[in-house]
């Protein structure tokens, strides 16, 4: 088979479409023969060299993916080849095959193009654990998403506002009207405007009940300001720096909390355990058309270079697809 390899770490033309081994089922797990895969930050950080894939995972790039079950390991019931699937992945994506732990595997819901399906695993299971299961989201509440047009921001806008949630998002201002549709109740540009002060614009001062910020230490402080009493900030991503300084006093005075996740480094049970809650509480949504996958374009998997620039970039909305065929 094909997949997208990484000989030396370095800038997008690292990436290297090449042939390697095909994947053998161990047990528990299935080979899905992959149509697509989605490019997502913790790819960009892998190809630098920052960001190496947890032991045992595959050596290449893609969190995620959509296609057919190609075989099973002996142990594995429930699934059968043939079937379309996406899944959660700890690597391997960009590539034809990729060998997966049937407990990460999910049914392409309903109504969803089984290509674009590729853009729901990473982000579907990402703001499921981190809305529901940390931030305790309900609805009444006042939710902040920081980066509003990435492939978290536009999931976490639709599930946030299927919650019952009030919206709030940060995005540049030409994402505005799309994000606004998605669900979105405030809109801000944050090149122009002070997001602490759009929040306490819409709230009466009270604040954001939830905050969902991929920047960390660059908007700690600020985040923390932007909290109601009882709020609670959960930190996914590091894009603005990894140290900061915290006070506690703000903190205390609030009686907030801060939480700060990662997926991928997960044990598969726990992987297994979020993969199940998203099928029970996420993919009726889904299915129903609340929820949409957020596509911006496909790219040829080939090409995934051109991909990585156009994330790197931001210009993007939702997300970028490398596809096989």
């Amino acid at each position: 088979m094909r997949a997208i390899t990484v000989p030396e770490p370095g800038g997008p033309d690292a990436l290297t479409w090449a042939e390697v081994p095909d994947p053998v089922p161990g047990p528990g797990e299935v080979i899905v023969d992959v149509r697509a895969s989605a490019v997502n930050r913790a790819d960009l950080l892998q190809r630098q060299g920052h960001y190496p894939p947890p032991p045992g995972a595959s050596p290449y790039p893609g969190l995620e993916c959509a296609g057919v079950v190609g075989a099973t390991a002996a142990d594995v019931t429930g699934w059968r080849p043939g079937q379309e699937v996406c899944a959660l992945l700890s690597g391997g994506g960009y590539a034809e095959r990729v060998a997966v732990p049937a407990g990460q595997l999910l049914p392409v819901p309903a109504g969803v193009d089984p290509v674009d399906a590729a853009a729901l695993p990473e982000v579907a299971c990402t703001v499921w654990s981190n809305l529901v299961q940390v931030g305790r989201l309900a609805a009444g509440e006042t939710l902040l998403v920081h980066g509003g047009g990435s492939g978290i921001g536009t999931f976490a806008i639709q599930f946030g506002a299927a919650l019952g949630a009030t919206v709030v998002t940060t995005a540049r201002a030409a994402k505005h009207d799309r994000l606004r549709q998605l669900g979105a109740a405030h809109t801000v540009d944050y090149r122009e405007q002070d997001f602490v002060e759009e929040v306490r614009r819409v709230t009466d001062g009270r604040g954001a009940d939830v905050v969902l910020d991929i920047m960390g230490a660059a908007y700690l402080g600020r985040n923390v300001s932007a909290l109601a009493t009882g709020g609670r900030l959960v930190v996914i991503g590091m894009q603005g720096g990894r140290k900061a300084e915290l006070d506690l006093g703000a903190l205390l005075a609030k009686r907030a909390s801060v939480a700060a996740t990662a997926l991928r480094s997960r044990p598969p049970a726990e992987k297994a355990a979020i993969v199940r809650g998203v099928r029970e509480q996420v993919w009726p949504l889904v299915s129903a058309g609340v929820i949409r996958p957020v596509v911006d374009r496909r790219v040829p998997m080939a090409d995934a270079a051109r991909a990585h620039r156009l994330v790197e970039s931001s210009d993007h909305l939702g997300k970028v697809l490398l596809v096989t065929g």
